[in-house]
């Protein structure tokens, strides 16, 4: 695998974390503590932090040279890295055969739109997207990663894709009307869904991360999407497709939100916690509790 990688994510179990946090302390790593993680090890342009939900990242130049000579083999015992899309072939044909992929972003911001993404691969674009370092929008720390990424998938699926964006003051009609949250996603799985068949009326099976019942979204779909087989699981985002459609709909999410800041006046936090509350009361005392809707 080239140096050149500078981005990695995997799982590691209680056991696994309190051991790589050892051996990074007695190799002279810089430790310290970040919201929702154990703990943030930094050295020489490389940081590795380990959160709480038991996902490890690690960036920086020295990503692979980490992980290949320190982590693999101290901490997780396998010699994988370099090796994911062999591994991913025959460890899991189904995601080299032809399917599509939907995930959603905006769905835990207070500001901002939701966007809804579906994307077709085969076995021909699923290794081009590995090969590009296509992976799950919410391991991808940077916007400009994210840009780059969305336009390797635009280039590489030409087309085979969709997306659905409903605005803050659509969603909150529509949230009104279907009454909950799994019920909109349901219907915005569904759209997003027959859009893309438009393009792929052959496409056989799609997959999405498991939100609600699967017969939601099959019930939502309209006459050209009655025959899919729909798959719901969890950690779907591990599916090329569903990552794929991640990183589409984090991109546009991004973009709209960039475009709703520059309406207001005001640059809009992603997420949900104190600085975005704040920015809220500043949008209110510069233009009114009126400008909430549209923008939230």
């Amino acid at each position: 695998m080239s140096n050149a990688v500078k981005n990695y994510v995997c799982e590691l179990t209680g056991e696994q974390t309190a051991q790589l946090r050892e051996l990074l302390q007695t190799k002279g790593w810089q430790l310290d503590t970040i919201p929702y993680a154990h703990w943030r090890g930094r050295m020489e342009g490389t940081t590795v932090v380990a959160y709480q939900s038991g996902k490890l990242t690690v960036q920086g130049a020295g990503t692979a040279d980490f992980v290949q000579f320190l982590l693999e083999p101290e901490v997780l015992r396998t010699a994988r890295f370099g090796y994911e899309k062999e591994l991913a072939e025959i460890e899991n044909p189904a995601m080299f055969e032809p399917h599509a992929g939907i995930d959603e972003s905006g769905k835990g911001d207070f500001f901002g739109p939701l966007v809804i993404a579906c994307c077709y691969t085969d076995a021909d674009s699923a290794r081009s997207l590995l090969e590009a370092g296509v992976t799950d929008s919410k391991a991808v720390s940077s916007d400009k990663k994210i840009m780059f990424l969305a336009d390797q998938i635009r280039k590489v699926c030409a087309g085979r894709f969709s997306l659905v964006a409903i605005g803050p003051e659509a969603y909150n009609r529509l949230y009104e009307s279907f009454g909950n949250l799994n019920r909109l996603l349901a219907w915005g799985h569904a759209k997003a869904l027959e859009n893309l068949l438009e393009k792929v009326p052959d496409c056989p099976r799609a997959i999405s991360d498991q939100f609600s019942n699967p017969r939601n979204v099959l019930q939502a779909l309209q006459e050209r999407g009655r025959g899919i087989k729909l798959e719901q699981h969890p950690k779907a985002e591990a599916d090329i497709a569903v990552a794929a459609a991640s990183i589409l709909a984090r991109e546009e999410f991004v973009r709209r939100l960039e475009q709703l800041g520059k309406t207001c006046g005001m640059k809009l936090p992603k997420g949900a916690g104190p600085q975005v509350l704040e920015c809220g009361r500043k949008l209110v005392s510069t233009a009114g509790k009126e400008i909430l809707p549209k923008v939230c």
